[in-house]
């Protein structure tokens, strides 16, 4: 039985893979697929593919998109999460910040160079018309309890994470969520390194097909909402609002949208080059 390794955060997104994990349906086609929590995002996912540490990841799309342009050999196979991911922006429940003029030029609390909280920083900056250079200061805090600890003891000023995943710190007291900032393109991808596509490329169509399967009838499991809420520990009322923003893909992401994301980030210096749309992406049904 072929062993595939495969890294994702452990949220909500992710629940289709989980539930396919559970009935076995990999394995009922030879496949033992192994999935790995990664708590620091993706740039720590980045990481994970560049030392084959894992095959797949499920990951942000502007964060793989740079790592990709500055040498990781993966290529992006699909679009996972169509929609936006929406950031909230986050102070500790006592700061003296109450809205995100207060909090140009302050530190921002990231989970690792070139992760999503890293990137979204930027582009939360550009939004606002800060001065990129001056405005944005950074401290790595690895995960979302580092960022409590960062917030709480005032090593950053302010947080980005996704809003659903961190409502339950804003429910209990330890954040409050200052503002929103929507990701501007499809916020998950499927990407993967680029000699399993090559030696295993039978094996990576079958994962897809089953993750597909799931993800295309997905909000019509029944009581899904309910599971959500329970497996994750977020109200129930939130994960409605999340599953109705929320829609999965079971296709490629086309060249206009990957030159969007890019001319975005080289803008914002992220890259110093846009990629051909080949070099990003591998088409599995050519």
């Amino acid at each position: 039985m072929k062993k595939v390794n495969i890294g994702g955060v452990p949220e909500h997104f992710n629940l289709a893979w989980y539930l396919t994990l559970k009935k076995g349906e990999y394995k009922d086609k030879g496949i033992n697929l192994r999935w790995h929590d990664y708590y620091g995002g993706t740039g720590a996912m980045c990481k994970g593919l560049r030392s084959g540490d894992i095959d797949i990841a499920v990951i942000l799309t502007e964060g793989i998109i740079k790592d990709i342009i500055d040498g990781n050999p993966s290529k992006i196979v699909q679009t996972f999460i169509e929609t936006p991911l929406i950031w909230g922006i986050h102070v500790a429940a006592d700061s003296k910040f109450n809205s995100i003029k207060d909090i140009k030029g302050t530190k921002a609390a990231i989970s690792r160079y070139g992760s999503g909280s890293h990137l979204m920083a930027y582009i939360n900056a550009k939004k606002h018309n800060w001065d990129l250079e001056n405005d944005l200061n950074f401290e790595v805090i690895k995960n979302l309890d580092g960022a409590v600890k960062g917030l709480t003891e005032g090593d950053a000023d302010y947080f980005m994470w996704e809003k659903f995943t961190t409502k339950p710190l804003v429910d209990d007291g330890t954040f409050r969520r200052i503002d929103n900032c929507p990701s501007p393109w499809p916020c998950f991808v499927i990407a993967v390194r680029e000699d399993f596509i090559e030696n295993h490329n039978d094996d990576l169509k079958t994962i897809l097909n089953i993750i597909n399967e799931t993800t295309r009838e997905f909000k019509s499991i029944p009581s899904i909402d309910k599971t959500i809420a329970n497996r994750y520990e977020q109200e129930l009322e939130d994960v409605k609002e999340w599953l109705s923003l929320t829609e999965w893909s079971q296709n490629l992401m086309d060249e206009e949208e990957i030159t969007k994301v890019q001319n975005q980030l080289l803008e914002l210096n992220i890259i110093t080059e846009k990629a051909k749309y080949s070099h990003l992406v591998y088409n599995i049904d050519k």
